[in-house]
């Protein structure tokens, strides 16, 4: 059997065994579709059936969630934890809080986490969880009742040695603060189980800000490479998180200009650049929506969700140089990419998971769009997690500078193995091929090696 019909054979049985999970359908078909000039080039993958096992988390865990709310009344959620791989180590990745949570997404996510894992060379497995919790209107205790709660099963599953959760959407260093406490009480353990943890009690400096500056960091590595840089680029950012807001930081660091980013409610855009010192303050005290922005600078613009282009984001249809997707899943459209490309924009860096759908990419393709896929650019985050797992297990604390050094020479890194595995499977600079058949390869081979466990 040829290699692509080896590959059709596992997307159909996947979808035969696990029906309705569409975006984890999306990610598998990606990367293993990926993988052919590797599987037409070395025989090993499909003699040791890996893509059939690859697909197939080592374990599954869905729990019931039951909280109290403020009126005293019993709420329940969904609680979930894929372990996907844990092959190159202890399993890794973040806990998502959002009503968008399904079983679906956690796999989708979980899957992409063991090749972005591989990719950092950190000995660390693959794997996601959440709930279906939704923190926005909710009050602080709500929110601590409910982490709580989600802690009392989680506990049973994780380990400073076994699976090391962190923090996602709608789970920040508050979040991570009240289910650490949660663990420490049931357990009787002060150790490295969760990272993403306040600096005073084990976190490592840096970790909120390293997706958005591995992000950057992998963009300025790509332009180099094509002897260019992001000095004096125009940037578009969605979202307005961690990842939206460090990149931003970081994109003026490197002198470029972020004019646009975005929340569920609307988009801003400032001509002049975005004003770090209110975007922060807007999202990270007083957490309000970013018409606020418009509100303190009145030369800025801010465009609702109900005047967004239909099938698109409004944040992408502002002329840029430079977009870096950096919200959620499948973000970016058919309809966005094609506003880019007449707009002249020369990069699209993805800092989100999975954020541009599958047409959007074979648009880019097409056009010869340069694209940082996510498991490789935005890799940054789960890398300084691994640098606070090592600060725990040595009993140190490095600065600020030390980790961001480090973080640079990881996303230096990542670039290197992906554009280099790109030209080496003549793929013409194709870094999503180069991602997946890097990270594949790292995993596959020490599948092979340590047998059919």
């Amino acid at each position: 059997m040829k290699p692509s019909q080896q590959v059709e054979k596992v997307l159909e049985h996947i979808k035969k065994c696990s029906p309705g999970q569409n975006e984890f359908y999306q990610a598998v078909n990606e990367v293993l579709f990926s993988l052919l000039p590797l599987l037409n080039e070395d025989s090993r993958y499909l003699e040791y059936n890996i893509l059939q096992r690859i697909v197939v988390p080592e374990r599954t865990v869905i729990f019931k969630v039951n909280w109290l709310n403020d009126k005293g009344k019993i709420e329940t959620n969904l609680g979930y934890r894929v372990q996907f791989n844990s092959t190159l180590g202890p399993y890794k990745g973040g806990l998502r809080f959002h009503p968008s949570v399904n079983l679906g997404i956690v796999k989708f996510l979980g899957f992409e986490q063991i090749f972005k894992n591989a990719l950092t060379d950190l000995g660390i497995g693959g794997g996601k969880g959440g709930s279906n919790f939704d923190p926005k209107g909710k009050s602080e205790n709500e929110i601590m009742k409910f982490c709580q709660a989600f802690m009392l099963e989680l506990y049973r599953h994780i380990g400073k040695d076994t699976d090391i959760p962190a923090g996602d959407i709608g789970v920040g260093s508050k979040e991570i603060g009240y289910l650490y406490g949660q663990y420490r009480k049931i357990t009787n353990k002060f150790d490295g189980v969760l990272t993403g943890k306040g600096v005073n009690w084990g976190g490592s400096k840096a970790r909120k800000e390293a997706t958005g500056y591995g992000s950057v960091y992998f963009a300025e590595n790509y332009l180099n490479a094509n002897d260019d840089s992001l000095q004096n680029k125009i940037c578009t950012v969605s979202g307005s998180g961690n990842v939206a807001i460090y990149t931003i930081e970081k994109l003026y660091y490197f002198g470029a200009k972020p004019v646009a980013c975005s929340d569920s409610r609307g988009t801003i855009y400032h001509k002049k650049g975005i004003d770090l010192t209110t975007l922060k303050a807007i999202k990270e005290i007083t957490r309000q929506s970013l018409e606020v922005y418009a509100e303190i600078h009145h030369d800025a613009i801010y465009i609702p969700v109900n005047k967004y282009p239909k099938g698109g984001h409004a944040v992408w249809h502002i002329p840029c140089d430079i977009a870096f997707p950096s919200a959620t899943q499948n973000e970016l459209t058919l309809t966005d990419v094609k506003a880019l490309y007449k707009n002249g924009c020369k990069l699209i860096n993805e800092g989100a998971n999975m954020p541009t759908t599958p047409d959007a990419i074979d648009f880019i393709k097409e056009k010869g769009i340069l694209f940082s896929p996510g498991k490789a650019a935005n890799a940054g985050g789960v890398a300084t997690s691994q640098l606070e797992m090592s600060q725990n297990a040595s009993m140190q604390r490095w600065t600020f500078a030390e980790v961001d050094i480090k973080l640079h020479q990881i996303m230096r890194n990542i670039f290197d193995i992906v554009y280099d595995t790109s030209i080496e499977f003549d793929c013409k600079g194709d870094l999503m091929v180069g991602a997946n058949i890097a990270g594949f390869k790292r995993v596959a081979d020490s599948m092979i090696e340590q047998g059919s466990i």
